[in-house]
């Protein structure tokens, strides 16, 4: 060992002396860079979930939370990374992440409080006008529901004249499902699996930032950690 070295962990720096304790201060600004952007992976299906469960009934809202959180998320990777390819890759666990923020918050009120209710489609509002927003007028035991079952897309599987079993809300400020679709269960499961999907990809983009910053090419998020 040349003289005035030590046994602690040295970096050089391109073209200067060696630096103490450098590689030990890239390692913090990368856990730190990288615990920032977990954060925000688990903050965001926590807090859209929140909304959903504060705006029932006005889907909109926990949409555009969720889209704006999904892209947090993308462009935090894209900074902790120092690369698109796996900030894009984000979007597929964001999907479930977003799907299932939005619907668990409806389905699980449903299930909580719907009643359960057996039915007769009498009339579907899109029948011979080449619509897809189809709303569905039920009868029950007691009578026309005052409520319309409301499907989106050009099949719905649901003709007049068939028996379906739905589920309203008492309160009337969930919309009305058919039983089979509430699942806040699977809602849950999706949300999970996105924000699982976001912790790996997480991970990744920190470990491999970490070693671009070693190369001498710093992730930007980095820069900002400290």
């Amino acid at each position: 060992m040349l003289p005035g070295m030590s046994g602690a962990a040295t970096h050089l720096a391109p073209g200067g002396p060696a630096v103490p304790g450098a590689v030990r201060g890239g390692v913090l600004r990368s856990l730190a860079a990288t615990s920032a952007v977990l954060g925000l992976c688990w903050t965001v299906p926590a807090a859209n979930t929140g909304i959903a469960y504060a705006s029932l009934g006005l889907d909109a809202v926990p949409v555009v939370t969720g889209l704006i959180g999904v892209l947090a998320v993308v462009v935090a990777l894209r900074m902790l990374h120092g690369a698109w390819w796996l900030a894009l890759l984000s979007l597929v666990p964001g999907l479930f992440v977003l799907v299932g923020s939005v619907q668990y918050a409806p389905e699980a009120a449903l299930e909580h409080r719907g009643v359960h209710e057996a039915v007769v489609v009498t009339e579907d509002s899109a029948q011979g006008t080449g619509s897809t927003d189809h709303r569905f007028t039920l009868v029950g035991p007691e009578g026309e529901l005052d409520e319309t079952l409301r499907h989106r897309g050009s099949h719905p599987g649901i003709d007049v004249g068939d028996r379906v079993e739905v589920v309203r809300d008492p309160e009337g400020v969930v919309p009305m499902e058919e039983a089979g679709d509430v699942d806040p269960e699977g809602r849950l499961g999706g949300l999970v699996t996105g924000t699982g999907g976001w912790t790996l990809l997480t991970v990744a983009a920190g470990w491999r930032g970490h070693f671009l910053r070693r190369r001498g090419r710093r992730p930007v998020l980095e820069r900002f950690a400290f």
